[in-house]
């Protein structure tokens, strides 16, 4: 076994004559795992035999007999038998020993001009090159037109490395969700008085300066306490203010404390109702109150689209609109928040959906148009005059007064989803 051991060190050593070749995919890779052996056979003198011995019955199995051909020998026998049949075809074995001698002067040329004589199996290595080449091509082909959003941030609060995995699993949470048509069992309430609580929630918010994810979850909470529970409108009010107290709870760093509630109740509840309804409230949800938002997934996807503040907040104004009708309680969050972005693309002229929002929202451009449609109407037409809260907050400057900005027409909308 040791004159095979030598011979994978001079097939490695004489090796880099090949890769010249056009054809000679699977002896390469081989090699490589071969020279990393004889590397590290050194490293463990006791195990060197070993190693040795079976890289030498691999190679005494598949290697010896293609680098023996390739190097002295493999090219030598072809222009032999070429020779014999066209150029000398009755010399003895003295005149091929001659020519073996004169054939040895050009080896390069034999390399380059005469590829096809190599033999079939080196042949048929050809195209398994070329789908890997595909392969590598088409990633290329298609990353830029997905952008990473996520890719070198620098703030440690917006969780990069998990955003995506975050957003995923409140997507899939909106299943668990769904507010059904709870109107139907609510005798004493009707979808006018609910209009009115979510005005009177909204400045709540405005006066405690609290978040607006406070505000979203407040709303949520109500709705899927008078889905599971039937009320009167007296204890209307009561429920709305305790979802606040349990939303900033879960939202804010300070939340307002009972007696803020009280106050703004004008004491038209005592501290033992609002204590008693929040209990009610939580067993009502079964203690799960990390409800997916709207406002989250469009803060998300107005960042998707590299939209400025003042477009984000066009888009949280049109999603604030929805909070106070009950014909948007149904649609899932993500995908409303989703239309009220592409609507504000649209005012702005800012262009359509593009490939990274339809990526990282997971809708395509014909699944929002009909419920952008709906918005636009919405913000064209107010119902009642009464519900202000919304539209008076966002005519200040702080909101870049987005609440006067003319809405679209049917046609000009149409126009500007078309392109």
């Amino acid at each position: 076994m040791m004159p095979t051991a030598r011979n994978p060190r001079a097939g490695n050593s004489k090796l880099p004559r090949l890769p010249g070749k056009p054809v000679a995919t699977q002896n390469t890779n081989p090699d490589k795992d071969d020279a990393s052996q004889t590397k590290r056979s050194p490293s463990s003198p006791q195990g060197a035999p070993k190693k040795r011995s079976a890289f030498g019955d691999i190679t005494n199995a598949h290697k010896n007999p293609v680098v023996q051909v390739k190097k002295k020998d493999g090219v030598k026998p072809a222009a032999k038998k070429t020779q014999k049949n066209n150029a000398h075809p009755g010399v003895s074995k003295h005149n091929e020993i001659n020519l073996k001698k004169s054939i040895k002067k050009p080896p390069a040329e034999e390399t380059t001009t005469k590829p096809e004589d190599i033999g079939d199996k080196e042949v048929i290595e050809v195209p398994v090159e070329k789908p890997l080449l595909v392969e590598e091509k088409q990633p290329e082909e298609l990353a830029p037109a997905i952008e990473d959003v996520d890719k070198d941030s620098d703030d440690p609060s917006v969780s990069s490395i998990y955003a995506t995995e975050i957003f995923n699993y409140m997507k899939q949470r909106e299943e668990k969700f769904v507010i059904p048509n709870y109107m139907q069992k609510q005798q004493d309430i009707s979808r006018e008085m609910r209009a009115i609580l979510v005005d009177w929630m909204v400045e709540v918010q405005e006066n405690f300066e609290l978040n607006h994810e406070t505000l979203y979850l407040a709303v949520k909470i109500v709705d899927h306490y008078l889905a599971v529970s039937v009320s009167m409108r007296e204890k209307l009010q009561l429920i709305g203010s305790t979802a606040i107290l349990i939303s900033s709870k879960f939202e804010e760093r300070c939340p307002p404390c009972v007696d803020d509630f009280l106050y703004i109740c004008d004491d038209a509840y005592k501290r033992d109702e609002i204590i008693s309804m929040e209990m009610e409230i939580l067993r009502k949800l079964d203690f799960d109150i990390n409800i997916p938002i709207s406002y989250r997934f469009l803060r998300r996807f107005a960042k998707c689209a590299r939209a400025n503040m003042e477009t984000l907040t066009l888009a949280r104004f049109i999603c604030e609109l929805t909070l106070q009708e009950f014909d948007y309680v149904q649609e899932s969050a993500s995908k409303l928040a989703a239309s009220c972005l592409l609507l504000a693309l649209c005012m702005k002229s800012l262009g359509g959906w593009t490939p990274t929002l339809s990526h990282y929202s997971g809708y395509q451009a014909a699944d929002l148009i009909p419920l952008v449609k709906r918005l636009n109407f919405l913000v064209s037409c107010q119902k009642d005059e009464k519900l202000k809260a919304v539209r008076n907050k966002y005519t200040h400057k702080v909101f870049f007064e987005v609440a006067k900005m003319p809405p679209l027409t049917m046609v000009s909308l149409e126009e500007a989803l078309k392109s």
